[in-house]
């Protein structure tokens, strides 16, 4: 491993062509340390495999991805989905990772309420942050951009985000920084002190934005260097208020998941090189 990869992490959704051991594969072989993991694949391969496979292989799991989705308004979905993030947390904790990322949910079906919204996610929290202190997990609360506020996430700003975490202590929840969804925000950095100032800081990661977004927009997420994004900035604010740890990258992007896995690992590691400090 070079001094250029030290930090790097390859989130699996970036690769997702390729299966698991493929993964790990080609991690080892280019001297690639992390992995963020997603729970569908892990649960496919088999949990316990999965585990085994990736501490075999000496690779760190940064994250897990994703819990979250507590948005909703029927008390036994709520049930279920509270459920579905505590298997998240003992999931991540068997994968040895001390983060699992939450996408917290849009809105339900027909309603207009974003502060409802966010309250039930507050709501939520409150049961699963002691259950995943019990098991060595913080929870990362991902603000995602605002063209996803409806059905995907109904918090879109590290602000939102935050005044959302700060209920509970920091080693139970934080917040995920994302370039690719708080880039556009002029509010964010400062938000990001906030954030390093109270050791909240869990994950960071990279992707670049790059347009015309693509129908959907959900696959938009642009291999560094090819958009909009300053990512060396983006570093610096994050590493200015404390945060040492891996930086991960995370790519939704139908034209790479079309090329060969092991050749756009291979670029984004260079590319992580290129653009990071």
């Amino acid at each position: 491993m070079t001094a250029d990869l030290a930090r790097f992490s390859i989130n699996q959704m970036t690769v997702k062509q390729l299966s698991l051991p493929e993964l790990v594969d080609a991690c080892r072989e280019l001297g690639v340390p992390g992995v963020g993991l997603w729970r569908e694949p892990v649960q496919a391969y088999g949990l316990d495999a999965a585990a085994k496979l990736v501490r075999d292989a000496g690779l760190t799991v940064t994250t897990l991805c994703r819990g979250g989705f507590l948005t909703a308004l029927d008390p036994a979905e709520r049930t279920a989905a509270l459920a579905d993030n505590r298997r998240a947390v003992d999931e991540a904790a068997t994968l040895g990772t001390d983060t699992l990322v939450l996408v917290s949910g849009g809105l339900p079906a027909g309603s207009r309420d974003l502060r409802g919204a966010r309250e039930r996610i507050a709501d939520a929290l409150a049961e699963l942050g002691p259950y995943a202190e019990e098991h060595g997990v913080r929870l990362a609360i991902e603000p995602l951009h605002p063209m996803y506020a409806s059905d995907r996430c109904v918090v879109s700003t590290l602000a939102q985000a935050l005044d959302l975490a700060e209920r509970f202590p920091a080693r139970q929840v934080g917040v995920t920084v994302d370039t690719y969804h708080v880039w556009w925000d002029d509010t964010a950095p400062a938000q990001i002190a906030r954030a390093g100032a109270q050791d909240r800081i869990h994950t960071f990661q990279l992707a670049d934005w790059t347009t015309p977004l693509p129908e959907g927009v959900l696959n938009g997420r642009g291999q560094i260097g090819d958009g909009s994004i300053d990512m060396r900035e983006w570093q610096g604010y994050v590493e200015a208020a404390g945060y040492t740890g891996p930086i991960e990258v995370e790519l939704f992007n139908d034209a790479l998941w079309a090329r060969d896995g092991r050749e756009v690992l291979a670029e984004t590691a260079t590319r992580f090189a290129e653009h990071t400090a």
